[in-house]
């Protein structure tokens, strides 16, 4: 064994073996996998093997197809043919309309990526799977690529193929330690020798926390244990003519599909039981849990009445095994929250549907620090503070119980809430605020009318309607409160923090005290990385001149991480997180200057207190440090409050918004607000496939700076001229609006995708951000938006359409 290399690889499964594969790929030879036992011993040989192109999101859909590309790739390469059955095709049905709404939706969002469904009535499903019966049938998703895979013979084709790039793979060999140094670089203790390297990569499958513990960190993953069985030949599988297509039934919690001249069939039932959440036995290896198909009968019989022949079919085979869960249910691939040269392909549960692309766009990240997609939807530092192993596991209880129902865009599961509050949690609930989750934080949506009001699941505009139209209206004409809590905060501090920060943003760094200025952070191509409002913060008695940084609430650890990636060993700088330890209260609208002026001494006029200040002071007797910024349009007041005081701060200003009519209003609003104010949301409309001029934000850009991180980059890119424009569109239509993922057409072709659409209550349009080709990007330009299957024709207009001149945000 080989006593350095530049990377290991933890764990020879699907994870372990595509990431390998794929840092070839990418032109690393000198990388090292390690498997405590045989390849393919954990989860990986006992997977079901469906490989479909489905996915939630675009980027889900792109790795996806990767995979079936390289799948396909695999079978036919006559070295080490690996068997594949690609295009068996698989139905996902529906029963509902809502469900139905929901699959012409992915559709739009697919197609985006150059992937055709199909969404089809109960009588096409029955035609194309002869063994259903439509009963409580409306339709499904038709996926043509959909298929499955032997998991032994597609890791041994990686494996074989990385061996032949370079890499080396040693079975057998345990990992017992890891040790990090000064320069970030590991030692990987074994029971076979030590490895020295630059970068770690923890494939561990349900042995994730067993190396995750090794590194100080709790990852929030957990197993489940699955059931599928095997039946002998059925005369209706053997006698079809064709093979049998996929088969995936929210209604009654199973999959199927063809094996041989019988059928798979796996379950996901209500009574599901997690495992190995007290350690997992050094010997479980290549071995499975006790049969109990007691726990799935239930789901059994649904499958029994959706297909008939299958009760009438002998079962020879059972298969009781640990699949690993997430927190949120997707995986986690990326960078180790707060660790320097790690990274994670863990909680996979399709994993040798999505491994290839997975592997694929991990190995992207540690040789080029990013992938070809943004890749926020698998970043394992999407969640922070509150992923414990408790948590954990009753999330994944929930997502397995929903394992083929999709989320709404307005539905928020019960399971796990209120992990994260503040003091006025319980006082909102009182006045009927509906909840929604924001990096594991209660932050209100909206107020309904009365404690038993429900909105309906769906695409479409919902019960809420009015009731947010209301909220903005009561901002619009006088002032509105809200709480925003979680809002990522960091306090830093140093001789060298404002030479640091002009560093690494691309437009010109506030440096006057007293002062707010809104920046963009790019990545080493010259893409975006980062949103961040730059409050300068003067000396007081509250402590001497420090600077602020505040960015979206799930940014936390991701900007935490690259901030201190930069940080340079000669600086003086030191950055404090103060997340947890304060919450903003907004108010905003036209009397926002009132309220203030009665609920605190300093001076609040335009003269002592213009946009874009921020001072230090009291509301009421508590202390606050208020922004004069506006994510809504209105003038507006951001309030900074330590939780101690947060409920003092409520209730004076409550207090002294009764006189000027006083409203509350929720999250909903707000969207709807900074839509038609052309303000953009991270990680819906800034993402790190695009650069700050594809995304419309040249004025934040100063090319005439010294450096910035990113600056080379950019300057290559800017002078090719960009390949996609951010635009805005109105919609004609009063149905719903767009959702993110949806595409843009023009004669049938694919022209751009939606990253995000609303109702703009104050203008009174259908609103919709949308990345466009080239030639697509002028005022005026008409096109159609595939509205969840609906052709609705939409027109690019100005971004800003409220208040262009921002007269009313400086009062």
């Amino acid at each position: 064994m080989k006593s350095t290399t530049r990377v290991v690889v933890i764990g020879g499964g699907i994870a372990g073996c595509s990431t390998l594969y794929h840092l070839t790929q990418e032109g690393w030879s000198d990388v090292v996998l390690l498997e405590r036992n045989e390849l393919t011993s954990g989860t990986t040989w006992h997977s079901a093997a469906q490989v479909t192109n489905f996915g939630m999101n675009q980027t889900m859909v792109g790795l996806k197809t990767h995979s079936i590309n390289l799948y396909k790739e695999l079978r036919d390469d006559p070295e080490y043919p690996v068997g594949y059955n690609h295009g068996d095709g698989g139905i996902r049905l529906a029963n509902t309309e809502a469900q139905m709404e929901g699959y012409r939706h992915f559709a739009s969002m697919a197609r985006g990526m150059d992937v055709e469904f199909e969404v089809i009535d109960a009588e096409e499903c029955a035609r194309r799977h002869p063994l259903i019966s439509t009963d409580n049938l409306l339709g499904g998703l038709w996926d043509g690529s959909d298929g499955h895979i032997d998991p032994a013979q597609l890791c041994g084709a990686l494996s074989y193929r990385a061996r032949k790039a370079g890499a080396e793979v040693y079975r057998n060999t345990a990992v017992t330690a890891l040790t990090q140094h000064k320069d970030h670089t590991w030692t990987v203790h074994t029971d076979q020798g030590d490895i020295d390297c630059e970068i770690v990569v923890n494939a561990c499958g349900y042995r994730v926390n067993e190396v995750g513990a090794m590194m100080g960190v709790q990852h929030p993953v957990t197993s489940m244990e699955h059931q599928y069985f095997i039946t002998d030949d059925i005369p209706e599988v053997v006698n079809a003519g064709k093979r049998i297509p996929l088969l995936r039934c929210p209604i009654s919690d199973y999959y199927s599909r063809q094996e041989k001249g019988g059928l798979l069939v796996g379950f996901y039932e209500q009574d599901c039981k997690t495992w190995g959440m007290d350690g997992v036995d050094p010997n479980f290896v290549n071995a499975l849990c006790p049969d109990d198909l007691d726990r799935v009968m239930d789901v059994l019989e649904g499958a029994f009445a959706r297909m008939p022949a299958l009760a009438e079919a002998g079962i020879k085979t059972i298969v009781n095994g640990p699949i690993t869960y997430t927190i949120d249910g997707a995986p986690l691939v990326g960078p180790i929250p707060g660790k320097r040269n790690a990274f994670c392909i863990i909680g996979l549960r399709a994993g040798l549907g999505e491994g290839g692309g997975h592997g694929w766009l991990l190995a992207q990240q540690i040789v080029h620090g990013e992938a070809q997609y943004d890749t926020w939807c698998i970043d394992p530092r999407r969640f922070a503070g509150h992923t414990n192993v408790e948590l954990t596991a009753l999330k994944a209880i929930e997502d397995y119980q929903n394992e083929f129902r999709f989320h709404f865009p307005n539905e928020h599961r019960p399971v796990g809430r209120n992990a994260k509050t503040t003091p006025l949690t319980p006082v909102l609930a009182a006045e009927n605020a509906e909840f929604t989750v924001v990096n594991g934080w209660e932050r209100v949506e909206y107020f309904k009318p009365n404690p038993d009001f429900h909105v309906t699941y769906g695409f479409g505009f919902d019960e809420s309607f009015d009731i947010v139209g209301k909220e903005i209206e009561g901002v619009q004409n006088g002032v509105g409160l809200t709480e925003v809590n979680g809002f990522n905060r960091f306090e830093i501090t140093g001789s060298g923090a404002q030479d640091f920060l002009d560093r690494m943003i691309c437009g010109r760094l506030t440096r006057k005290d007293g002062r707010v200025g809104l920046a963009y952070l790019l990545n080493e191509h010259g893409m975006l990385k980062g949103e961040a409002t730059i409050a300068n913060i003067p000396a007081s008695e509250r402590g001497p001149a420090r600077i602020w940084y505040g960015s979206a609430a799930a940014s936390e650890l991701h900007d935490m991480d690259w901030l201190q990636k930069h940080l340079r060993d000669d600086e003086d700088v030191q950055i404090r997180s103060l997340t947890n330890d304060q919450t903003i209260l907004v108010i905003a609208g036209p009397k926002a200057r009132a309220v203030m002026q009665s609920v605190s001494r300093a001076d609040w006029s335009k003269e002592a207190f213009p946009w874009l200040s921020v001072r230090e002071c009291f509301i009421g007797y508590a202390p606050a440090t208020v922004m004069s910024v506006s994510f809504s349009g209105e003038m507006a007041y951001e309030i900074h409050v330590p939780n101690a005081s947060l409920y003092a701060a409520y209730l004076a200003l409550r207090e002294a918004g009764k006189e000027h009519g006083m409203t509350l209003f929720g999250a909903l609003a707000v969207e709807s607000m900074r839509l038609e104010k052309g303000y953009l949301h991270w990680k819906a409309d800034i993402l790190t496939e695009f650069d700050p001029f594809e995304t419309g934000l040249d004025r934040f850009v100063k090319m005439d700076k010294p450096d910035f991180v990113g600056k080379a980059a950019l300057e290559k890119r800017h002078a090719a001229g960009p390949k996609v424009h951010l635009v805005t569109l109105k919609l004609d239509s009063t149905d719903g609006h767009a959702h993110g993922g949806a595409s843009l057409m023009d004669a049938g072709k694919v022209v751009g995708t939606v990253s995000s659409g609303g109702w703009a209550y104050r203008t009174g349009l259908n609103l919709a951000y949308a990345f466009v080709k080239p030639g697509y990007e002028s005022i005026g330009t008409n096109v159609e938006i595939d509205v969840s299957g609906k052709m609705v024709a939409a027109e690019v207009i100005e971004r800003d359409i409220y208040d262009p001149n921002y007269e009313l945000v400086r009062g």
